[in-house]
């Protein structure tokens, strides 16, 4: 598991561009909110330390994961932001409903990059005991939410230094 290998709040903050002149929604997952919560504070904090202003940050709630696809989409159509995370968590369970949820959302997630000039990043935890989500929400492994405000930051840039003329 690549995680084993690398704390996801490890980054080198030389590499991440001001994020001061930059709008970012963030949709959040009701369910599993003791992963969640701690995945939302990661994100908010680490936008924060790296320019975003607290006003540009736009926080929104869904009641489960598989609602983050539309969470998103709406968010992304109806306010003026530059990229969009989505956080949740998914644990296996012992039906295949965990195996739908996490295709739907990946699905989504990937077909809104393609479709909308913003990036939307995949903060999704998809793991198979509440174990592992403690330790990517801010335990051993790090926090997810630390990786994708950093992810969304870079994903800006990307886009605006590409854009083209």
């Amino acid at each position: 598991m690549a995680t084993a290998y690398h704390n996801l709040s490890s980054y080198d903050p030389a590499t991440v561009p001001s994020g001061a002149e930059m709008t970012v929604g963030i949709v959040v997952s009701e369910w599993n909110e003791n992963i969640t919560k701690p995945l939302l504070d990661g994100a908010y904090s680490t936008l924060k330390k790296h320019g975003v202003k607290e006003e540009n940050i736009l926080i929104d709630f869904v009641p489960g994961s598989f609602e983050l696809v539309f969470g998103a989409k709406h968010l992304a159509e109806n306010k003026p932001v530059d990229a969009v995370i989505v956080i949740g968590c998914v644990v296996r369970g012992d039906t295949p409903h965990f195996d739908y949820v996490c295709s739907g959302v990946t699905q989504g997630v990937a077909d809104m990059n393609i479709r909308y000039d913003i990036p939307f990043i995949f903060g999704l935890l998809t793991t198979d005991d509440m174990q592992q989500a403690i330790d990517r929400a801010g335990g051993k492994h790090g926090n997810k939410g630390d990786e994708c405000a950093i992810t969304a930051i870079k994903m800006i840039d990307f886009y605006r230094r590409n854009l083209e003329e």
